[in-house]
């Protein structure tokens, strides 16, 4: 008697069945190329450039989520409002359409707030990390990420 391992209805793609399509591939992507950043180094233990690299990707991630706060709003959150105005709706803001972070606005990777100003010296807004002193200027680790650079 024949023994038939495979039954070939089984492994056929139906008609009517649907694969994944290239935006929903693309966001899996940008979703698995933001943890690999942002978790990454804490992960892999390479404190130095890992903080600064992961520093450099939040501020990245903050500055897109600030233009579509002003593509909305017409304006970006003043210094009072901070970069809680991207996850919470500020008061008397009609047009805000967040939120536009995914989750509450992080510390830095050396456990410091951000800190954001707006008008800023440096363009419409600034955004900086101090780095591990937690102070203005450094070098190495100490150094800050700013916005702008």
């Amino acid at each position: 008697m024949f023994f038939n391992f495979f039954n070939r209805n089984k492994y056929q793609i139906k008609k009517n069945q649907k694969g994944f399509t290239l935006i929903e591939l693309m966001v899996v992507m940008i979703i698995l190329g933001l943890l690999a950043a942002l978790v990454g180094p804490k992960v892999f233990g390479k404190l130095g450039k890992g903080r600064k690299g992961a520093t450099k990707t939040q501020i990245a991630l903050f500055s897109g989520a600030l233009d579509e706060f002003r593509l909305d709003v017409g304006r970006y959150p003043t210094t009072e409002e901070g970069l809680n105005a991207l996850r919470e709706k500020p008061a008397n803001l009609n047009k805000w359409e967040g939120p536009y972070l995914p989750k509450a606005v992080p510390k830095d990777p050396w456990d410091n707030n951000y800190v954001y100003k707006c008008p800023g010296e440096h363009g419409d807004y600034d955004l900086i990390s101090y780095g591990g002193d937690s102070q203005p200027g450094g070098e190495g680790e100490d150094a800050d990420v700013v916005s702008w650079e």
